[in-house]
């Protein structure tokens, strides 16, 4: 009897691994061949299952921005009574999987370097993400100004890529605390 594959949740295992491998070659380092090779498949397979690397890496970060925005993930955070304690449990959540924002940071630093503007804006995946974690941010936070949204998840880029540049010599709790502050400030002004 044929093997019975489903092919969704096949697809959504070699996205998983291809995250690792994007994270440790980089975007425009690793070619097909070398993906195919990395996941243990063939590339005719690869190939069947993603046309290119683009499509990998586009369908990669519509994964990722799906799976990081879902319930489960607001469930994680917990139910906090003020926006104070819901901007910490956010700051909780990244210092607690920091390893993997700062790698999925630099896997869209490496990919967006290899595009021209117009061609990030007019990215339909890019955008989608971008907007997904915006209304996460305000959905969690119950706020419901898209400026502040965008500030705040601008913030936590910043701090990601100012970690991978200074190390622990950038407290996460030392920012957490200035961060609370200056988004308490905004919104009773």
């Amino acid at each position: 009897m044929p093997k019975i594959v489903d092919r969704h949740a096949y697809r959504q295992e070699l996205l998983s691994q291809c995250f690792d491998l994007f994270a440790k070659h980089g975007y425009g380092a690793i070619t097909m061949r070398q993906i195919a090779q990395g996941l243990g498949v063939s590339t005719g397979t690869l190939y069947h299952y993603f046309p290119s690397k683009e499509s990998i890496f586009n369908q990669l970060v519509e994964y990722l921005s799906y799976e990081d925005t879902t319930e489960e993930r607001f469930e994680e955070l917990g139910d906090r009574p003020t926006l104070s304690s819901r901007v910490e449990a956010i700051v909780e959540c990244i210092v607690k999987r920091e390893d993997y924002f700062l790698k999925q940071m630099l896997i869209l630093i490496d990919y967006l370097q290899h595009q021209d503007s117009q061609a990030i804006l007019n990215n339909p995946i890019l955008q989608k993400a971008a907007a997904r974690y915006e209304e996460a941010v305000m959905t969690y936070l119950q706020i419901p100004d898209p400026d502040l949204a965008t500030f705040i998840i601008s913030l936590i880029d910043g701090l990601l890529i100012r970690r991978l540049l200074r190390g622990d010599r950038v407290s996460w709790e030392a920012q957490s605390k200035i961060f609370v502050r200056a988004v308490e400030a905004y919104v009773e002004s």
